[in-house]
């Protein structure tokens, strides 16, 4: 059975650790994010968390049900911290843009957490608050109901896709990021016309295009196609 979370109030009463510190939810997490920006995904352990904040291992589970609970939590603070500030103008293209590529550049900011994370519902705080945000940003344009959860649904899921794609590059060790790379000029701008005649032409586009992310792009064609659907009656 999963180990009984303490409430925050009593953590904080508790002993600090060996270096004076009493540990808090927030910065567990952004330890764990050093650790797996350091070490990656297998350097997430309970052990290694416990070295790095000078404490034993069990007690990260009077904050966490468990590594996985601490999982959902990193994935919450990457939320949190892309709608830190955040405030709606009332323009729902421009508000939907903000959101999308806050939340991107946050996980692409955080590679290793995103790969962890990006596919994750956590239903904590921060999460709940931008979807909140969202649906709130749809609805006051004028979508109905049902458009405002279908272009909602497309959002989110894009948003979170090509975060977890772009974060899986970075997260690549870096001579494996530069051969990719180097493949649009190595292999497509070499490729010759009388055989692949589209990739040919295309080639020079592609060298540049290729190695930068398409979110942006994608973002604009979604919120494109949102904008088509919306009711011209709406205020």
């Amino acid at each position: 059975m999963p180990k009984p979370v303490v409430p925050e109030e009593k953590r904080r009463r508790r002993r600090p650790t060996r270096s004076g510190t009493v540990l808090s939810e927030p910065q567990i997490v952004e330890t764990a994010l050093r650790l797996l920006r350091e070490h990656g995904s297998t350097g997430l352990t309970a052990r290694r968390l416990g070295l790095a904040l000078d404490c034993d291992p069990s007690t990260l589970y009077r904050y966490f049900r468990g590594m996985d609970d601490l999982t959902l939590a990193i994935g919450d603070a990457l939320i949190g911290q892309a709608l830190a500030g955040w405030e709606p103008t009332g323009q729902w293209r421009a508000d939907l843009r903000t959101i999308g590529l806050r939340i991107h550049a946050a996980y692409v900011a955080h590679p290793q957490a995103a790969l962890l994370t990006a596919n994750r519902v956590t239903g904590r705080a921060q999460e709940l608050a931008a979807d909140e945000a969202v649906l709130d940003v749809l609805r006051t344009a004028g979508f109905s109901l049902p458009e405002t959860v279908r272009v909602y649904h497309a959002f989110i899921d894009q948003t979170l896709a090509f975060a977890a794609l772009d974060a899986a590059s970075l997260a690549l060790p870096s001579a494996s990021q530069r051969a990719d790379e180097d493949k649009w000029h190595s292999t497509y701008a070499r490729l010759p016309r009388a055989t692949h005649p589209r990739i040919a032409e295309a080639a020079p586009l592609l060298a540049r295009r290729m190695v930068t992310s398409a979110y942006p792009t994608a973002l604009e064609m979604l919120l494109d196609s949102a904008a088509g659907r919306l009711d011209p009656q709406a205020p």
